[in-house]
């Protein structure tokens, strides 16, 4: 059996680790000894997330990580690390959310990015399966465009079984996306992609901020400090323009 995974988004993390300290201390490593501040001060390192592993839980093993809801929301919107977002590009199950607009926001914005990044690294057309594989992909190292044997298996073998839930997840914004006639009640979906300069100039500018700077530093050389709309513009014209966006996203997994 899988381990289960789990998130908690909580907006004081001191307070929420105390707490847990009291309730659960042994599921923590030795940084227990040094109490719940030092523990926030090692979540905010990297991915903003600190992780309890292997703890026992109804007759099997889970593991949960800690972020802070700011954290996760800069994270959505803006890829920054894309650790907590890529994950929050696949189905997931929210058991309980509270009433945060920010968040709610936040995590709309994570899903219209995946699909603009994922429109920009796929042809003119395309299935509906290739779309969910490309998001399914984002997170993950390597070329996706060359991807074989046991990565591209794990990229199937998360879209495969699951093309309900990514439905469900994306119809919405795939709806409401001109360039698509999004056919639900026959199961698929019929893509027309704006492959112009100007159109793919339209979808560079709508990427999250962190990955417009990684693909400016990709093809802008030192010293030259020319604007980012400039250079996603010169991005635009390049016939390679999915492989730089693919090249200039974060790698999660």
């Amino acid at each position: 059996i899988n381990m289960l995974d789990f998130v908690f988004a909580v907006d004081d993390s001191v307070t929420w680790h105390m707490m847990n300290l009291l309730k659960n201390r042994s599921h923590y490593s030795f940084l227990k000894v040094f109490g719940p501040k030092q523990i926030s001060t090692v979540q905010n390192y990297g991915a903003g997330i600190y992780y309890n592993t292997l703890v026992p839980c109804n007759g099997r093993m889970i593991k949960y990580g800690v972020i802070s809801t700011d954290t996760l929301i800069d994270d959505l919107l803006h890829w920054k690390t894309l650790y907590v977002a890529g994950r929050l590009q696949k189905p997931v199950k929210i058991l309980t959310q509270n009433e945060n607009s920010k968040l709610q926001a936040a995590l709309v914005s994570n899903l219209k990015s995946a699909v603009t990044a994922a429109f920009l690294m796929l042809p003119e057309s395309f299935s509906e399966e290739d779309l969910y594989m490309q998001i399914a992909g984002l997170s993950y190292s390597g070329d996706f465009r060359m991807i074989i044997g046991e990565d591209r298996l794990k990229v199937q073998n998360i879209v495969k079984p699951n093309v309900p839930h990514f439905q469900k997840l994306y119809s919405n914004i795939l709806q409401d996306c001109p360039q698509v006639v999004y056919k639900h009640h026959l199961g698929r979906l019929e893509a027309s992609i704006d492959k112009s300069p100007e159109g793919q100039f339209a979808q560079l500018m709508a990427l999250p901020r962190t990955l417009q700077q990684k693909i400016t530093s990709l093809v802008d050389p030192p010293g030259k400090n020319r604007d980012v709309e400039e250079i996603l513009l010169q991005v635009a014209h390049d016939p390679e323009c999915g492989f730089v966006v693919h090249q200039g996203r974060p790698r999660s997994v």
